[in-house]
């Protein structure tokens, strides 16, 4: 089929009507303070675009700028860094741990770098699974942490089945940023450290004059823990403003989104994209009841696309790699093409919407290029 003929096709869409009415209960407020209290802490920009704003036909539109996180390319080191300082205070309360613990994680890039960053920080050992698909100079980065890598000649799903059976030792402990039934603590303590994300935006979109904050976020999603923090967040507030929430993901790996179509969480076969830090098969188990109920709307875009938005926020000084202009992806796929005004009201955008796009990386975190596998 010509990518014309596909261009002329609907995109992989899904919408929630009741979604904004759900509600669920905060974050912690202590995990903002505990980032402020980080060497190097600073709030990321909120860059407006414009531009994009007067093509998508909304009010204004904010990117929200991921390429520099605590001296890291992406968000992750916000997870991270709260996961291990809640779990080493909990194993030396419960165990009396004399702090020679290994932090084992498996990743798509980002959150694996956080982790051996964060124990690197504390004088810890990492070991890092990353599944096929992940760009070299990605892994020599986490390598760069001196963190030990194991490079799995599988999808994620096998990585984080890997990293689980090591981190059995009684000298290790799994920092994961995916739940399943019997692992959903640590996770948790992930998602509430993405809080901080949010909670600058209010205060940044209100220094701007959007003081009743956004009325649509776009965010990019793997296994859902951030978008589970952004739900949480807005869904977790009892009045105000309740924004639409749209999920973004690879067409090679569109595992919430069809997890919402079906109605349960599913596991689907994934393929390479360069959107590598979204290619995860299986939702969240803790973010899973969060997507099902407070998402608005769900779509899957495809490479070029991922492609084509990159380019345009680099145009706009903002340097974003493909999962992190997933989000502007997302967005255009939306709101263009067969179907677009459908797919416009589901999400109650009108010319005077304030659009935020949470770009979670920079270029730098997962480099990769249509010539490079």
């Amino acid at each position: 089929m010509s990518d014309d003929n596909l261009s002329r096709r609907p995109p992989p869409w899904f919408a929630r009507p009741d979604a904004r009415a759900w509600r669920c209960d905060p974050a912690p407020v202590k995990v903002r303070s505990f980032h402020a209290s980080l060497p190097g802490y600073a709030p990321t920009p909120l860059v407006e675009l414009p531009s994009l704003a007067s093509e998508f036909g909304v009010g204004r539109i904010f990117v929200k700028d991921e390429s520099c996180r605590l001296g890291l390319p992406a968000f992750k080191m916000l997870g991270a860094s709260w996961a291990v300082h809640r779990t080493l205070a909990e194993r030396a309360a419960d165990r009396g741990d004399d702090g020679r613990t290994t932090l084992v994680t498996a990743t798509d890039g980002n959150h694996g770098r956080a982790v051996a960053r964060v124990a690197r920080r504390l004088a810890l050992d990492a070991h890092v699974f990353v599944p096929q698909g992940v760009h070299p100079r990605a892994v020599a980065a986490i390598v760069a942490e001196q963190a030990k890598v194991t490079e799995v000649p599988g999808p994620y799903d096998e990585a984080v089945r890997l990293a689980a059976a090591t981190a059995a030792a009684p000298d290790a402990v799994l920092i994961q940023d995916t739940a399943w039934p019997g692992y959903e603590r640590i996770p948790a303590w992930i998602v509430e450290g993405y809080s901080t994300l949010c909670a600058e935006i209010d205060e940044q979109l209100a220094a701007a004059g959007a003081v009743e904050g956004p009325d649509l976020v776009s965010i990019p999603v793997g296994v859902g823990s951030l978008a589970q923090a952004v739900v949480t967040h807005y869904r977790g507030r009892p009045s105000g403003q309740a924004p639409a929430l749209l999920s973004v993901e690879p067409e090679a790996a569109p595992c919430v989104l069809e997890s919402l179509a079906l109605g349960a969480p599913v596991t689907v076969g994934t393929r390479e994209t360069s959107m590598a830090g979204l290619n995860c098969g299986t939702p969240s188990s803790i973010a899973w009841p969060h997507l099902r109920r407070g998402l608005d709307a769900a779509v899957a875009v495809a490479d070029t696309a991922s492609a084509r938005a990159a380019l345009d926020l680099a145009a706009a000084g903002v340097s974003s790699g493909p999962c992190g202009a997933a989000a502007l992806a997302g967005l255009r796929t939306a709101l263009t093409g067969p179907g677009a005004e459908g797919r416009r009201t589901a999400l109650g955008l009108g010319p005077a919407s304030v659009v935020v796009l949470l770009s979670t990386e920079g270029a730098a975190a997962n480099p990769h290029s249509a010539t490079e596998h």
